[in-house]
């Protein structure tokens, strides 16, 4: 692997409130400083703002949890982020996200997706590769969800791209 653009943090370079936000999480995910944390909270008053919005899409959104993780999943294997995909991978199973659908993840064609998760599914990876979603696929997504609903994923689906671009364009490394 190669070396991060930006390494993790410590107390120093990230100040005593996200310090002790990132060891709380690694506390609450069961190993150490998580380094989405260490590295982004580095840059101290956004990273507070986007753990807020970060928190209200995800696990505090409207949406079922583990639809939630599926379409974050979903979007760490088109994007290729795998510190974003392990890390959901342990979030997702603790939300009920089945093997089966873990080892189906690239595949849309799988008969084992609900109707629904097959919409989410569908849409998550139209707004990752072309970002936007044609007239068909918000149909279908609509019979799914209501307004605030679909106004909720797309924000979700936003907000994991992005973090995939920024891990994937910091380097940011797993942690073992």
């Amino acid at each position: 692997m190669e070396p991060p653009r930006i390494a993790p943090g410590g107390l120093r370079e990230l100040g005593l409130v996200n310090y002790a936000f990132a060891a709380l999480a690694g506390r609450v995910i069961g190993g150490g400083k998580p380094h989405v944390f260490t590295t982004l909270g580095r840059q101290r008053r956004l990273f507070r703002a986007w753990l807020h919005l970060s928190g209200r899409l995800m696990p505090g959104g409207r949406l079922p949890r583990h639809e939630s993780e599926l379409v974050i999943l979903r979007i760490a294997t088109l994007r290729d982020c795998e510190y974003e995909r392990r890390h959901h991978l342990r979030l997702g199973r603790r939300a009920g996200v089945t093997q089966d659908q873990i080892a189906h993840l690239a595949d849309l064609g799988w008969s084992g997706w609900s109707r629904r998760e097959l919409a989410l599914l569908t849409a998550a990876t139209s707004l990752v590769q072309t970002k936007g979603l044609d007239d068909a696929t918000w149909a279908e997504l609509r019979t799914h969800l209501n307004e605030p609903d679909t106004i909720e994923l797309l924000l979700l689906c936003g907000q994991y791209d992005s973090l995939a671009t920024t891990l994937l364009t910091l380097k940011v490394q797993p942690e073992d």
